[in-house]
């Protein structure tokens, strides 16, 4: 995932981070919205998979919608996933792209990720 790296995670949390290269600008410079979504989506699957039993249950992304609200050129931003509702079935995180030097954040987004069960026959 274009260098990302998981920092931090727990039962309610996951924290990723990124490195604004060329490969994540978008034509004139900004990180790309595209990236920042692709980061927010990799915190919500990765923390969706968290104590959960692969052989049994695959998460998979079923809506993810997001906000542009700043935009920056350079450094490190970090995804800040947070659990709002899981259930059997469902997990909803709300994400935040935030920039690592100030806090401001750039991007708020919302994963949900469906449990489905896996088929023994598969």
């Amino acid at each position: 995932m274009l260098g990302g790296r998981v920092t931090d995670v727990d039962d309610e949390r996951i924290e990723l981070e990124l490195e604004i290269t060329d490969a994540a600008r978008q034509p004139f410079g900004l990180l790309h919205g595209g990236v920042s979504l692709l980061l927010a989506e990799t915190a919500a699957s990765t923390h969706a998979t968290w104590n959960v039993d692969l052989n049994e249950i695959q998460p998979v992304g079923i809506e993810i919608s997001g906000s542009h609200l700043r935009s920056a050129t350079e450094g490190r931003v970090r995804a800040v996933g947070r659990v709002l509702r899981r259930s059997r079935r469902f997990i909803v995180h709300d994400v935040d792209i935030v920039r690592d030097a100030d806090g401001e954040l750039l991007t708020k987004a919302r994963v949900t990720n469906y449990y489905r069960k896996v088929r023994q026959d598969e």
